[in-house]
């Protein structure tokens, strides 16, 4: 089996929840403190080891690409203007990885499988990783719980490895949640990967969050697969398939925080997260949280 050191983001949505801030930019730039949401991935990926990275991006929108592309003109504004620290993290990521930039084409399917189908050229036959663009993990060591899931996967050779976290019973009609085995061949495999479903309905109220580890062979799966009654192409329903006809094992988030930023409030709430972390904000913010 090949090293994982491929990955793959998805940041090609219209994030409809943010307009019409989102109108000219993605989402996935807009910042949680003084970072792009989308940074925190990549560095994420970096500290894993994983430093291939492929951002699959909105058709007809550069603006993720420009980002991360290093801009002579500004490097010389801020050197002259000894305010080279503010590029400093954008540098670290220049020297550590590779970043792909790839449009998802128009004859693709909405949802957040089709970025994988934008990028199979770029993943060939190789296993990889994977992140959604609006989800973060909050940890004390960066990258520890991606680490997780690839030393899962090796171990194992499952189809697949997600990250799971329980969420209130009252939301987990927003997320995918888990069935596990009763009779499991390894640890947490998971028996049924179900979208979206009432909490009435729900097996359970560990939710699916964007952290994966994937076998190639899921393009076998979503070459067949069909569209969700809203005409998308989820991603959690293909790792259904791999739990019955394969291996998917769901690996529970217990060193770190999962946090969406998929909408305004969950945004906010990420935002007062990492800065109740910082040491420079933490004594402002929580005066601010207590008004």
């Amino acid at each position: 089996m090949s090293k994982i050191n491929k990955a793959v983001i998805a940041a090609a949505g219209f994030g409809t929840r943010f307009l019409p801030v989102v109108k000219a930019f993605p989402k996935e730039l807009i910042p949680v403190l003084n970072k792009p949401n989308i940074q925190y991935l990549v560095e994420e990926f970096i500290a894993a080891g994983v430093t291939d990275i492929c951002i699959v991006h909105r058709l007809g929108n550069e603006a993720i690409k420009n980002y991360f592309t290093p801009n002579s003109d500004l490097e010389k504004f801020l050197k002259e203007n000894n305010k080279e620290q503010y590029l400093e993290s954008l540098k670290e990521i220049w020297s550590k990885a590779k970043l792909t930039f790839l449009p998802q084409p128009k004859n693709l399917p909405y949802g957040n499988a089709s970025p994988l189908l934008a990028a199979q050229a770029f993943i060939g036959n190789d296993p990889f990783a994977f992140m959604f663009g609006d989800d973060l993990v909050l940890e004390e060591q960066t990258g520890y719980f991606v680490k997780h899931l690839v030393e899962t996967f090796e171990k194992y050779h499952p189809g697949v490895v997600l990250g799971v976290q329980e969420v209130p019973w009252e939301e987990i009609n927003r997320y995918a949640s888990i069935k596990y085995k009763d009779h499991p061949q390894v640890p947490n495999q998971a028996e049924d990967v179900l979208e979206k479903l009432p909490k009435e309905e729900a097996p359970s109220n560990m939710a699916q969050f964007g952290r994966f580890v994937v076998d190639p062979k899921i393009f076998k799966v979503l070459e067949k697969q069909e569209l969700s009654l809203t005409n998308e192409l989820y991603f959690s329903d293909a790792v259904n398939t791999l739990a019955h006809t394969d291996i998917a094992i769901a690996e529970p988030l217990t060193r770190g925080k999962w946090l969406t930023t998929g909408d305004p409030l969950r945004w906010l709430k990420a935002n007062i997260e990492y800065a109740l972390k910082d040491p420079t904000l933490k004594e402002e913010i929580t005066k601010l949280v207590q008004l």
